[in-house]
């Protein structure tokens, strides 16, 4: 019983849980990038009366540089042994899911920014950086691990490398195959008679 439990969670591991943990890291690191980075535009640090400065505005940049720092450490950190072969392509499917990742988190604070009417900077952090947030990283942990790193796509090095082991099993010749030949010994010979020498009448 606790062995099957034990190699249930051994499969649950290698299956999801590593990635939600490698993921989480990854993403807790690229949210105080994203936070610092949204709430420094917000005050104005690199210039005011812009439109980096806006709600809208700095929460696109911040999350932009945020989502490369994620691709990254996700495509050489968590997803590493299903990375994509062809990176561009790879990283142009990884955009189009943040980007759909970011416009979830820019529709909670355009509601309550703007719909709302909660302007405060509280209300800014709250709506996009924990609401939006959460909708945002589900989302995009989902279509991660089962679109762009799934172990479907073609040109993923988990698939390739399942490919060439089969390759190998079908055209590779298994190994003995020559030595397992047998070779059907000789009869011994009867009592009293000599190999080769007919047994003389009596």
């Amino acid at each position: 019983m606790t062995s099957n439990v034990g190699s249930a969670f051994a499969r649950l591991w290698h299956g999801l849980l590593a990635y939600v943990v490698k993921f989480g890291v990854v993403g807790l690191i690229g949210l105080v990038i994203d936070v610092t980075l949204f709430n420094l535009l917000r005050l104005g640090v690199f210039g005011d009366d812009q439109w980096a400065q806006s709600a809208i505005g700095a929460k696109t940049i911040s999350t932009s540089v945020a989502i490369i720092f994620n691709w990254l450490g996700n495509r050489y950190w968590t997803f590493r042994a299903h990375r994509r072969r062809n990176y561009v392509r790879e990283f142009i499917e990884y955009a189009i899911v943040s980007v759909g990742g970011m416009l979830i988190s820019l529709g909670c604070l355009w509601i309550t920014h703007h719909w709302l009417g909660y302007t405060s900077l509280l209300a800014d952090n709250i709506s996009t950086n924990v609401v939006g947030l959460a909708l945002g990283t589900a989302f995009r942990f989902l279509l991660y691990r089962y679109w762009v790193y799934g172990h479907h796509r073609s040109d993923g090095l988990s698939n390739l490398d399942r490919v060439e082991e089969a390759q190998r099993a079908i055209f590779e010749e298994p190994d003995g195959t020559n030595d397992a030949a047998e070779v059907t010994p000789p009869r011994a010979p009867s009592a009293g008679t000599t190999a080769g020498t007919p047994r003389p009448e009596s």
